[in-house]
């Protein structure tokens, strides 16, 4: 019998060691879990403090006004194609005229060489058909116009009137700019106040406010042919330019163009003749034949410090003198190229 109590004394001390075991894990596993959901409940605090702060991001996007747009077109009316034939004759040809190509001019054989720079006034009488102002299927006929076009048109560069020289290409949008037209932002406002977008309105000019242009051209001999060429080198609008006041400060240049770009264009279109409308020459034609008149206002003759006349000390105070100079050098060339011939 000792026996037997013996061992049921020691089997209830094992079961109890078990159970004492069995309640300790589960203390501990409650234990556990007790952190691990506490740990969730701070990661899902700071996931909710960091999406309101994206919410505040997005509120101060929305109420920054958004980025200005450029105004990629120029001032000119869009004239409409006639949906018949508006002239008694055939002039479908006129359109795919070409230009002659010029002659080749070495440089040994020019024996005589000067840069001119001249200044021509449309409103004076043989300049008048720079201001014809009609329109025809191919666009309005102001010289202006046809500049303009050919720049909207992607036909041709355009360069910065810091120089002379073709160093700097404009975009369209800076030619508007400096034609005086571009555009003026207005912004438009939402119910909340906030400026939602802005809204750009063209700015009107008038063409024939444009009435000067500037041409660059160089008179050369050539010894093989025994001739005199006048080659035109750019052109360039000139624009008035008044203070905020109104009072008149000056001229400028708006852009340049290089006029052996500017031939196959200038060829496609034709120059007003009052006396006889059959009779037209193309702007091409004009240019090369010298049908034009322009005061010079500058020459790489007699000038080391490469001044215009409005700069140089003597002229630049009188205009009859800077007239004067212009004629001068006129002849000086005139009398050089008559001068090679014996009679």
């Amino acid at each position: 019998m000792k026996k037997y109590l013996i061992k049921f004394l020691c089997l209830t001390i094992v079961l109890s060691l078990a159970f004492t075991a069995a309640d300790a894990q589960k203390k501990r596993a409650a234990t556990k879990r007790s952190n691990t959901t506490t740990k969730k409940t701070t990661k899902s605090k700071t996931k909710a403090q960091i999406k309101s702060g994206g919410q505040v991001d997005s509120v101060s996007a929305i109420v920054a006004a958004p980025a200005a747009a450029r105004i990629d077109s120029l001032p000119i009316t869009k004239v409409k194609k006639s949906l018949r034939q508006d002239e008694a004759v055939e002039t479908k040809d006129i359109s795919d005229r070409t230009p002659l190509a010029y002659e080749h001019l070495r440089a040994d054989d020019a024996v005589y060489r000067h840069k001119i720079w001249r200044e021509i006034d449309t409103r004076e009488k043989i300049n008048l058909p720079f201001r014809y102002s009609a329109d025809e299927n191919n666009g309005n006929q102001r010289f202006i116009s046809i500049l303009l076009k050919a720049i909207q048109d992607s036909a041709v560069t355009v360069f910065d009137p810091i120089d002379d020289r073709f160093t700097t290409p404009l975009t369209i949008s800076q030619v508007a700019k400096g034609l005086g037209g571009g555009g003026d932002s207005v912004p438009h406002y939402n119910d909340k106040g906030l400026v939602d977008r802005i809204d750009y309105k063209s700015r009107e000019i008038n063409l024939d406010s444009i009435y000067k242009f500037k041409i660059k051209e160089e008179v050369i001999f050539d010894k093989e042919s025994s001739r005199l060429f006048w080659r035109i080198l750019g052109i360039a609008p000139v624009r008035n330019v008044y203070s905020t006041t109104g009072e008149y400060i000056g001229v400028t240049e708006v852009f340049w163009v290089y006029y052996p770009d500017m031939r196959p264009i200038f060829a496609k279109y034709q120059i007003y003749n009052g006396k006889n409308f059959g009779a037209r020459m193309s702007w091409e034609e004009l240019f090369e034949t010298r049908m034009f008149s322009g005061r010079i206002t500058k020459s790489t003759m007699d000038n080391p410090f490469d001044l215009p006349f409005l700069a140089t000390p003597g002229l630049k105070d009188n205009g009859v003198f800077q007239l004067l100079e212009g004629e001068r050098i006129k002849e000086k060339i005139f009398n050089y190229e008559q001068d090679l011939w014996s009679y």
